[in-house]
């Protein structure tokens, strides 16, 4: 097995900016749901079951 090491070097940006693109999406998603907890929290803490 033969290893092309121009094209692998040619590749590395591409991967970088998708493993960037994985990173930020899922620092949205955690941004938003702990946004949403924020916002939906009851207001009062007499209502325990």
């Amino acid at each position: 097995m033969n290893i092309n090491f121009d094209a692998f070097l040619s590749t590395l940006p591409i991967m970088a900016k998708g493993m960037a693109g994985i990173f930020i999406v899922t620092a949205v998603i955690i941004l938003a749901v702990v946004l949403l907890g924020a916002l939906t929290k009851p207001k009062n803490g007499g209502d325990k079951e």
